[in-house]
């Protein structure tokens, strides 16, 4: 048997109750005004760290820490909202330029590449266990429909009415990010370390595990999600050449945005967007009671001084 939904609570009973679970609540008003315009559940992930440890700390209570704040748990709100932003700037540059190389490497050897096996690698192609379709073929069955949601923009229409199906340098226009990663990851070897030469990396299957992490940041971002202090589940591979990446946890946040920094001194060198990452970090709120801190994100002590935020 399913529990019975919770029962809907108005504004000021939401207020209610997370006083009575000993939230400060400086301005009932405000509180009340915010919970309307973001929600009351969304909140939840960032008052989530506010809620104290059950005897066992295997859980969390309902109350709170002592000493928690509404307008703290906002302020951390604030500070992940500008975050998504930043990363979502970021990514939708990297993509764009990834999409520029790959529908160039590959449309100069053969317009339909994305769509020829020859050329792909082979491990894309092979079937699964007991004749179960291939890599490549789930990911023309993706791009297919694709193809059938974008059929009343007028550049496919007319690509498909002259030739049947889309070029590999229309296709991608409109590929999403993990369409995109997907093919790059079954691109033949040579084609990947070519494209990566040109994001001034060379790190062999590396790079295709690091879009799979910016996949991950973008659709959580794209989604409203938090990500300041996120579970990164599409974990990336970092070389150990890179020492100073390579001492950070690889299920936090902070090594994505040392790693699209990274790409991003490549694919636009004059960008201000490592200024205004560290200008953000500078500005993660003063929790009063100390129930978060930045380095839940994964920062490690020195890393503004590494010579990709220089």
């Amino acid at each position: 048997m399913n529990a019975p939904a919770k029962e809907w609570k108005s504004y000021e009973e939401q207020v209610e109750i997370l006083q009575a679970r000993g939230m400060i609540i400086d301005d009932e008003d405000k509180a009340k005004t915010l919970l309307s315009r973001i929600g009351y559940y969304r909140l939840s992930g960032y008052w989530y760290p506010f809620r104290a440890f059950n005897a066992d700390k295997t859980g969390r209570l309902d109350n709170f820490v002592e000493g928690t704040v509404f307008s703290d748990v906002v302020s951390l709100y604030e500070f992940d909202r500008k975050l998504r932003l930043l990363a979502l700037d970021a990514i939708e540059r990297i993509e764009l330029a990834l999409q520029v190389e790959i529908a160039y490497l590959l449309g100069k050897r053969d317009p339909f590449a994305h769509e020829n096996p020859l050329e792909l690698h082979g491990n894309f192609l092979r079937k699964g266990r007991n004749g179960q379709p291939s890599r490549h073929e789930k990911w023309l069955e993706d791009y297919q429909r694709l193809v059938t949601r974008a059929d009343r923009k007028t550049f496919v229409n007319h690509n498909i009415n002259k030739y049947g199906r889309l070029p590999i340098w229309v296709a991608i226009e409109i590929f999403d990010f993990g369409t995109m990663s997907k093919l790059f990851a079954g691109m033949k070897h040579k084609d990947k370390l070519a494209i990566e030469s040109m994001f001034g990396l060379f790190t062999g299957n590396d790079f295709e595990t690091w879009l799979r992490g910016f996949n991950f940041v973008r659709n959580t971002s794209a989604h409203h999600g938090r990500l300041w202090n996120c579970n990164i589940l599409e974990r990336a591979n970092v070389p150990r050449t890179k020492i100073n990446l390579h001492q950070l946890n690889n299920s936090r946040p902070f090594l994505y945005f040392c790693l699209i920094q990274s790409v991003l001194k490549f694919v636009c060198p004059t960008s201000l967007w490592g200024q205004q990452f560290i200008e953000l970090i500078n500005s993660f709120p003063d929790v009063r009671n100390g129930a978060v801190k930045i380095e839940d994100m994964g920062i490690v002590e020195g890393w503004n001084s590494w010579q990709i935020w220089r």
